[in-house]
Order: C-alpha cells, then structure tokens, then sequence
C-alpha cells in the first residue's frame, strides 16, 4: 500500500481554511473539502492519518461527525470518512499485555493510513451506542509496560447474549448497525475463545473481523501461545518461591491454587520453574492416593513439607470440575474449589497440615513480561498489516517463530490443552515431579 500523503492542490489548501475546525483533546469527527482537481483538506486534532487520493467531486459544504460545533448533534451515518477506519476491542478477563497490543496496533496503522478508534469495556459501547475512543499515537504513549487495558474490558457483553435484567437478548444486529453507521471496515477482537467466537458469529453477518488471541491460558487451539501466559507463569512461580520457605519452616503441605480453566499450562510451567513436588492439571484427573505417597516419600527421605500446584480446572478421577454456582447472566461459568478440595481429600492421608493459597487475580495484573511485551506488539503489528490490506475473518497467530494469518473458525474450533505425551510432561516425569496418575 503507499503511504505516502497524496499532494494537495492549491484550492483543496484554500478548501482546508473554509473547513471548520474541532476544538479540544477529544475529537471523532473530520470535516472535508473538495476542490475542482479533487483535492481534499482535513481538520482534525492528534496526528494526520495519511488519505488516499479521491478523484470523486465532494460538495463544497463541510460533513461534519458526531462531537463537532455544529449547534446541534449530528448523527453517526453523516461521518464516512474516505479512508479506512477500523475499531478496535478487548474482551473477555484482562491478561497482561493488552495495552502492547493497543499501542502496536494503533502506532502501525497510522502509516498505513487507517484510522482508529477504539470501543470501552469489550462490546458495550457498541450495544449501549456510547461514544466510541478516538485513538491515535498521543493517546497510546507510555501505556507499553502497564497491566490491564485502557479501553477497559468485559466477560459479560456478549452481543448474542447481552443480560437485561435476569434474562438475556440477542443484541447483534446493533452492533451490526452501529459499525455501519460508523464507517468501521474493519472490527479488530482482542480476546479469547470467548470473544473470538462471537466474531465468528458476527462475520456471518457481513462485519470484517480480524481477531488477536489474547488468554493467560494459552487455550487457543490456532496459536502456539498466547500473550499473558508469560507473565501469569512468572508471578505464579514467584508464588511457589515464596510459599517453600513457610512450608519448609512448618513442615507443611502447601497448595497453590493457579488459573488456567480447562488448560494446564500456567500449573504445568510455573510448576516446573518452581521446585513443585506435585502438579495437577486438567488434562490428567489426578489420583488422590498418588499425591499422599508422594507427600509421605518425601517425608522418609528428610523433607516433612510438600508443594502442590494445581490448576483451578483439576479434577480427582471420578469427580468433576468445580465450579461456583448462581452464574451471572451472560457470564461464564466460573471455576473454583479445586485446591479446597484437594485438601479436604489429602489431608486425612498424610501426617502433615494442609494449606491452600488460591493466587487468582495476581496472575491477571501487574507490569507484563518483556517476553508478552514483545509477542502482543507483533500481534499488534501484523493485526494493522491485514486490516489495511483488506484482510478479513482471520486471526494473527504464532507459528513456530512467525507471525501468521489463520482462518478465524479454525482459532475457535476447539481448545489447546496440553500434550500429554509432549516434552513439558516428560521433563516433570523425569524429575520426579507427581503428575497424579
């Protein structure tokens, strides 16, 4: 695509002094001129986002968008601007270098002439109709290293199953309508299987999607990581760290509750960075009595205390994943109780005291990890790559060490979980590490 900014003509620099201007920081609007030679002006506040040439006449009256001083409110369809304008989300639980993306994303595009704004809290500035987040490189500077995302994210806006009251409805075709109506060619997801799957859904309604995989649990089948999983890794081994020198000085049984859902990636790694003497995954329902005998053996050999990581979507063989019940509406179900339970079922077996530390939210927040920095900016990079190149129903994707493009039904066609027979396990096994079965 050429980037460079089209030469303007002497009348289309007369048209830019006729253009009304909008004053302030916040701005949504551009005002247009035309010339004879088909020239075009532009007013807008933060910096110039480069135009294709246009060689169709515009009338001399100045379009005006929503938030410019027009006396009156302007509606959202009288904005279409001529080059492409893509919108950009993150949905679903927040993972440590959201805001890389954002910042990659939006400092890519640029050059690349597309314009960027950006929806607050997932999908529900599209539903509720809220102003959408101009976004430009001021906007992005300096966010690089925190935790969280400045748009603000949600696990509770699906547009297919949006809560009113205690039900729920199919809000969809608004978001549909009000992509339209905002000249947005293009909605960029940053999110899990979640919020991968309502693009999904919302592609077969015409919207160009262009997906970012985004989970600390690295559950996404299409991608060979995720960004967040690192850094979730890292304070969970902190976590480890820290609880062998109580367990050690009480001779006790310590378990460390870690996230992850259906995947155990984050207890399987952070496990083995750790020193855990025990990792319970979901993939492998663990047998309690193999647990006991590896707490007890390590008692004989002159080490009374044992570590057990577990993921919070472990399972004795015959049980079933825990889970809180009384869901929210619209949200998904939630897991909890695994490490509880474990110690309810461990504790009559060894002589030893039990304890449960559930890490939870410490694994969603803080700083990301300059290895999450990296990966979430060349998401964000090759994401604007494809958006302006036209690209769409896709997802970025790491393959081995490339940046790829992947069809979007096959990042939601199921879930990556870890292999059994791979190397991580093998290398647990190996140093004695108790998988429980």
């Amino acid at each position: 695509m050429n980037t460079q900014r089209p030469t303007r003509s002497n009348n289309a620099k007369s048209a830019t002094s006729h253009a009304s201007s909008v004053a302030g920081p916040q701005i949504s609007s551009v005002d247009t001129a035309a010339s004879p030679s088909g020239g075009r002006a532009a007013s807008r506040t933060g910096p110039r986002l480069a135009a294709k040439p246009d060689t169709k006449a515009r009338p001399t009256k100045p379009t005006l968008g929503p938030g410019a001083k027009t006396g009156g409110k302007a509606k959202a369809q009288d904005r279409k601007p001529s080059w492409p304008r893509a919108c950009i989300l993150t949905g679903g639980g927040d993972a440590p270098g959201l805001n890389a993306v954002l910042r990659a994303f939006v400092r890519a595009c640029e050059p690349l002439g597309v314009e960027v704004v950006g929806s607050r809290d997932g999908f529900t500035s599209l539903v509720e109709g809220q102003p959408l987040v101009p976004l430009n490189r001021e906007s992005v500077r300096g966010i690089l290293p925190k935790g969280g995302t400045v748009l603000g994210t949600s696990n509770r806006g699906n547009p297919f199953d949006y809560p009113q009251g205690k039900r729920s409805v199919n809000r969809s075709r608004r978001v549909v309508k009000r992509l339209a109506d905002e000249g947005i060619s293009c909605l960029i997801l940053i999110g899990g299987d979640g919020t991968l799957g309502i693009g999904q859904k919302l592609a077969l309604q015409g919207v160009r999607v262009i997906g970012i995989p985004k989970t600390i649990d690295n559950d996404l089948r299409a991608t060979d990581r995720t960004f967040g999983l690192d850094t979730a890794v890292g304070t969970a081994t902190w976590a480890i760290d820290t609880l062998h020198s109580t367990a050690e000085a009480h001779q006790r049984v310590m378990i460390l509750e870690v996230m992850g859902r259906h995947a155990g990636f984050i207890a399987l790694h952070a496990g083995i960075a750790g020193g855990a003497d025990v990792i319970l995954m979901p993939e492998l329902p663990y047998n309690v009595e193999r647990v006991a005998a590896q707490v007890r053996r390590r008692t004989r050999l002159g080490a009374p205390f044992s570590i057990i990581v577990i993921g919070e979507g472990a399972y004795p063989q015959g049980g079933a994943v825990n889970t809180l019940q009384g869901a929210t509406v619209g949200t998904p179900t939630r897991l909890a109780g695994a490490g509880h339970e474990l110690a309810e079922l461990l504790a009559p077996r060894i002589p030893h005291e039990v304890r449960v530390t559930v890490l939870g939210h410490l694994q969603r927040g803080g700083s990301p990890s300059p290895a999450d920095r990296i990966l979430a900016t060349r998401f964000g990079i090759r994401a604007a790559e494809l958006c302006a190149a036209g690209e769409s129903n896709c997802m970025v994707a790491l393959r081995g060490t490339h940046i790829v493009s992947v069809p979007l039904n096959e990042a939601t066609s199921g879930l990556h979980r870890v292999d059994l027979k791979g190397e991580f396990v093998a290398v647990a096994r190996t140093l004695g590490i108790e998988l429980g079965a």
